[in-house]
């Protein structure tokens, strides 16, 4: 036994004031990100529409993405935070920032070695994927020449991820979560001064989005790096592969590489089947799932980040009872805003669609596609936020072996269930098989978590769970209401009334939402108001 004394954490951080205080900052800079994404998506969809190209992108920048959570933003956040938090909280900073450089080190090597790999071996790895392509001249070509320019993506994000992860254990949030935003504006960026330059050398335009791909992941180490100098951080390029603390976070990466990147499988798969249904379906599902992932950064991640560094500090106290709080009070407030956020994106997926995409490029029918596509994926976001949360609490626990069984079973239910619908109901098939391999993955890992800690308080949890699909559903009554009053009111495909159409939509839905989550006395609702009231209205330090 070791005579060392952990720390008490602060007073606040069991209750769910600091938990929301937290989310509240992850949620603003995750926001700023999220639109920019946005933006990106808009200009992308105005630009290219859901063509050839853009379904070549789709596809091809899938590949990077796909080991960019498998090895970095997926395994590092549930394997590095809660050993980096560990060793902090135990043995301090300079314990903290050597296994910090050894980390990154091998991420370096690693991820470095995978990108290079997928750049010589582009060709077969696209063509596996998007084999359908070959049929439409330069199609596969040009999936793989784009490949090659996107594979040293991962690298850079790896670095990135390490830094984000140092920086939440020191309890450091808005900066990390606003740093993602750094790709969105690298790719919006290269596309206002390449593209017009590779139009007139006769360079493909969609080659500036790949480089734009490049630029943001730069911009997302160069944003971080001056606030980890400040804490005392110096990058020196080490390796000890004997260190027990790395081994550590590499065993807990290493089969992790399952657990939290089910979800990207399962796009894999979805956009595999995708280039099957013809021109555009790949990019309509990749458009819609990019709609339906904003709430999950706002509303998912922001609540996750926040709590995973307070339940990885339990873990190392041995403080079961603390663990079990802090779950529960990020599962209960994660329910809470998703719930609404899914069922809302159901009833006003059309109008949301026409409104973001359906200019330029982007045809009526593309729309339409991608709003199936949106309907069919909104139940999921319940499954993809929970996820989130649940996973990395079993890392914090040294369990990196349930999470991962469960990612595994998830990616065989999602490829069983997307085979079986996409015969039948084609684009949503997919859409849908996706959603519901997500919910049973949630499900899954909060019954065997349950066992794990002996409660996660399910009562209180069941009970904030009916209220607020109550008050979801009076909101989805209201919103369509709303949407349809206001499409009577001011007829027409303008933007000006399709935006009037979304307004209207949200605005009375939001309305309900408030008054049915007040008369149901639902608390998570109000201590999340509380804490938007005060950051909007309370003068810093007061």
């Amino acid at each position: 036994m070791t005579s060392r004394v952990v720390p008490e954490p602060e007073p606040a951080l069991r209750g769910g004031a600091r938990l929301i205080r937290s989310a509240g900052v992850v949620g603003l800079a995750t926001m700023s990100s999220r639109i920019l994404g946005l933006v990106r998506d808009l200009a992308l969809a105005h630009v290219f529409g859901a063509s050839h190209e853009m379904d070549a992108y789709t596809v091809a920048f899938r590949f990077p993405n796909l080991f960019r959570d498998l090895f970095a933003e997926g395994a590092m956040s549930a394997a590095f935070v809660p050993t980096f938090t560990r060793v902090l909280t135990i043995d301090g900073r300079a314990a903290a920032w050597r296994l910090g450089n050894l980390v990154i080190t091998a991420l370096l090597l690693v991820t470095g070695a995978i990108a290079l790999i997928g750049m010589l071996f582009a060709w077969p790895v696209v063509s596996f994927a998007a084999a359908r392509y070959a049929s439409v001249p330069g199609k596969l070509e040009l999936a793989v020449a784009l490949a090659r320019v996107m594979f040293p993506f991962l690298t850079l994000i790896a670095v990135a991820v390490g830094l984000m992860g140092m920086q939440n254990s020191l309890r450091r949030f808005f900066v990390p979560a606003f740093s993602p935003a750094m790709f969105n504006i690298g790719t919006l960026a290269s596309m206002a001064v390449l593209i017009p330059v590779f139009r007139a050398y006769g360079v493909r335009p969609i080659f500036a989005v790949a480089i734009g791909t490049l630029v943001g992941g730069v911009g997302q180490v160069a944003i971080q790096w001056p606030g980890l100098r400040r804490e005392g951080f110096r990058f020196r390029p080490r390796i000890d592969w004997r260190d027990s603390r790395l081994r550590e976070v590499l065993v807990l990466m290493g089969p992790g590489t399952m657990a939290l990147a089910a979800v990207q499988i399962n796009i894999l798969v979805n956009t595999m089947l995708a280039t099957s249904q013809g021109e555009g379906a790949a990019s309509c599902l990749n458009f819609a799932f990019r709609v339906m992932y904003l709430p999950i950064g706002l509303f998912g991640l922001s609540v996750a980040t926040a709590a995973i560094p307070a339940l990885s500090h339990d873990a190392a106290r041995g403080d079961p009872h603390g663990m079990r709080a802090t779950f529960s009070s990020a599962l209960r407030m994660m329910l809470v805003l998703n719930v609404p956020a899914a069922l809302g994106l159901m009833v006003l997926a059309a109008p949301i669609v026409a409104l973001l995409f359906e200019h330029g490029s982007f045809t009526a029918a593309a729309a339409s596609g991608t709003t199936a596509a949106l309907i069919c994926y909104a139940p999921g976001l319940i499954g993809y936020s929970t996820v989130k949360l649940a996973a990395p609490t079993f890392y914090a626990l040294r369990d990196s072996r349930t999470p991962v069984a469960v990612g595994a079973a998830s990616v065989v239910v999602n490829a069983v269930l997307s085979v079986i619908l996409v015969r039948v109901l084609g684009l949503r098939g997919l859409a849908l098989g996706t959603a519901l391999s997500s919910l049973f993955n949630a499900t899954a890992l909060l019954w065997l978590l349950r066992r794990r800690l002996g409660s996660i308080d399910g009562r209180r949890v069941a009970l904030a769970l009916g209220k607020v699909t109550i008050a979801a559903l009076a909101m989805a009554a209201a919103a369509r209401a709303g949407e349809r009053g206001m499409e009577l009111l001011l007829p027409g495909l303008s933007t000006l009334a399709k935006l009037a159409h979304v307004a209207a939509g949200i605005g009375l839905g939001l309305a309900v939402l408030a008054a049915t989550a007040r008369a149901l006395r639902l608390a998570e609702f109000e201590s999340a108001l509380a804490a938007v009231r005060a950051r909007l209205f309370v003068p810093k330090g007061v």
